[in-house]
């Protein structure tokens, strides 16, 4: 009798077993992941009621629980965690003293990666300063403008990018009282303060009192591109940032890895999810001033590299790159980040050895984000039940014209379907704040919806199309709006046309992104009207753009129009733009193309559009 009853026992969980199985076969892993999730809450939740629980804490408990474990390796120099925390002790007490920095003060930093990007970073954090993170490619207008958004009253420029503040930008810093200090041991001219020859005088002994801070309070400025003009200085708060930190361990990665960065610490990715990540975990980090596919693989095998981070374009340039001896004898085991196109990530895997890839998506201004934790090409993450719990959010329908969310007659938006894209909106909550944008109310207000599915809710817009199909996959779909992602770099088209508006010949225009075969993201295209009696002059239009944009932000072809199709209310149309691309068989507008060698727009020919799309011709 007890046999029989174990036997059906077993048969019934056998059949359970199989059903989950067929019918929900990522059941466990959504589990499981879910589960990580809540431990790391429980962590945070611990750590807050001991006061230990922002990034530089993190720093703090690993400099004292690791002291002498190698933190940063960087070309010939390995710091350790208690290296680097004594060096950010001699940079706080440098601006203390020399500079008279306090909690509160906002400082500007433009430095390449290196250490001490990590040790001004967390010098300053230490006095209770909100540091805002500079793009090390920006023009003089650009640097202007993030001062006046973000009301940072100090600079730090790296003794390598001290040219980028020049005739254009010095008197208006001087005029604004802003104080200029350069990591080198002399100072350029009278208007720059040296810092490393005050550095080297300073005591590194742990400072005697460091700031108290609200976890609910901003950390740092990140600025990302706007639909509308220059960037935008967004507020990423400590909740944000410590939130980050576990990125790399919930991707799976361990305090025993060494991991390789090559991404711009001025960027999220870099510096909270990369560099915090290590702190949260322990690791070793290699940082890279700038990524080399000629030397990512030699990196890894040197420094005996087990993770890498990543961005879509890094693994493609990989992937097109030579075989070298040194891919296929490396280490790694694990590659994190987002933006890897499904073909890109084949390739990846097959020709590098195995790799595991963990696929996500995040914001710069909110805590909403997807992690990849299965072995799926292409998602982004899952939309399990499980997930939602963790991290709620929606995808609205939204008007193809206008990116809007579509509003039934009672005002509520609508959810969009299993299988169709829609805009990703996620609720504000405590632990999904929204800290607006430094000096730009009026752009946090437009990123806000009211009233979506009923009377006083509020939720984030993203501006990302995303796609949830059949089989609670998430996939990425297009950033819609005037912003589009290039080389790494978000783009706002805004600002583009602006600069084009600049040129004397140039009548109107309107900037957008264009797919091309086998690169990530898009690439800048601009329609343009010529002023009466003028004609395109394409080395002026070079000439102009190498000293006004970033070379990421440049449009590789032009569109000349006699008129720009606008709505009613005369905002322009660029959705048949978009899908026309630069195709010579679908427009008989006359089309230029970028061409580097010569510093000119080019006529686009049908040899010149076939290598492009070939990949004969590198954009």
């Amino acid at each position: 009798m007890m046999t029989l009853v174990f036997t059906s026992i077993l048969a019934g969980l056998l059949a359970l077993l199989c059903y989950q199985r067929m019918s929900y076969p990522f059941f466990l892993v959504d589990l499981i992941y879910y589960l990580k999730l809540r431990g790391y809450r429980k962590t945070l939740e611990a750590r807050m009621q001991r006061g230990t629980v922002t990034y530089l804490d993190c720093f703090i408990y690993q400099a004292k629980k690791n002291p002498n474990k190698p933190f940063i390796i960087f070309e010939n120099q390995i710091l350790s965690y208690q290296d680097v925390d004594r060096r950010s002790n001699q940079f706080a007490n440098a601006f203390r003293s020399e500079g008279s920095l306090k909690k509160g003060d906002i400082v500007a930093q433009l430095m390449c990666n290196e250490p001490d990007f990590v040790c001004v970073w967390l010098g300053l954090c230490k006095l209770g300063c909100e540091v805002a993170f500079l793009n090390v490619n920006i023009k003089a207008k650009h640097l202007l403008h993030c001062f006046q958004s973000c009301g940072a009253k100090t600079l730090v420029v790296g003794a390598d990018l001290v040219h980028l503040v020049g005739k254009e930008v010095l008197p208006d810093l001087k005029k604004d009282n802003v104080a200029v200090w350069v990591v080198d041991h002399t100072s350029p001219s009278e208007d720059f303060h040296s810092l490393l020859d005050k550095v080297e005088h300073m005591s590194g002994e742990t400072l005697s009192e460091l700031p108290k801070v609200d976890i609910m309070s901003n950390f740092l400025f990140i600025f990302t591109s706007g639909t509308t003009g220059l960037s935008k200085a967004a507020r990423v708060g400590h909740m944000k940032a410590i939130v980050s930190m576990a990125f790399f361990q919930m991707c799976g990665a361990t305090s025993d890895d060494i991991i390789y960065i090559t991404l711009p610490l001025y960027h999220m990715s870099a510096s909270l999810l990369g560099i915090g990540g290590c702190i949260h975990l322990g690791a070793t980090c290699v940082l890279k001033k700038k990524f080399s596919a000629s030397q990512f693989w030699k990196d890894c095998v040197k420094h005996n590299v087990s993770v890498v981070q990543y961005i879509g374009e890094l693994c493609r340039y990989l992937v097109n790159h030579p075989v070298v001896p040194e891919e296929r004898a490396h280490s790694v085991r694990l590659a994190a980040g987002s933006g890897l196109r499904s073909d890109v990530w084949k390739e990846f895997v097959k020709r590098f050895g195995g790799i595991k890839i963990r696929e996500g998506y995040g914001l710069t201004e909110v805590s909403i984000g997807f992690l990849n934790y299965t072995d799926e090409v292409g998602p982004i993450g899952r939309a399990s039940y499980f997930n939602k719990l963790s991290i709620p959010f929606e995808l609205l329908r939204y008007d193809p014209q206008t990116y809007e969310p579509v509003r039934t007659d009672s005002g509520r938006c609508i959810r969009a379907q299993t299988g169709e894209a829609g805009i990703l909106v996620a609720p504000l909550t405590a632990t999904n704040q929204f800290l607006g944008y430094a000096g730009d109310k009026v752009q946090a207000e437009k990123k806000l919806l009211k009233d979506v599915f009923k009377a006083g809710d509020l939720y984030f817009n993203t501006g990302d199309l995303l796609l949830h199909d059949h089989r609670d996959f998430l996939y990425f779909c297009d950033r819609v709006g005037d912003t589009f992602r290039w080389k790494g770099e978000n783009v706002s088209t805004t600002e583009v046309s602006e600069v084009l508006g600049l040129l004397d010949f140039i009548q109107e225009a309107t900037v957008y992104g264009v797919t091309i075969p086998g690169y990530e993201g898009r690439a800048g295209m601009a329609a343009v009207v010529l002023k009466k009696d003028q004609k395109l002059n394409g080395t002026k239009l070079y000439n102009h753009l190498v000293k006004t944009l970033p070379a990421y932000a440049w449009p590789w072809f032009l569109r000349i129009q006699t008129s720009l199709d606008v709505t009613e209310t005369f905002k322009q149309l660029k959705v048949k733009l978009v899908q026309e691309g630069f195709n010579l068989d679908i427009t008989q507008d006359p089309l230029y193309f970028l061409d580097i060698s010569q510093k000119d727009y080019i006529p686009l020919t049908v040899s010149i559009y076939q290598d492009i799309v070939s990949g004969k011709i590198h954009l």
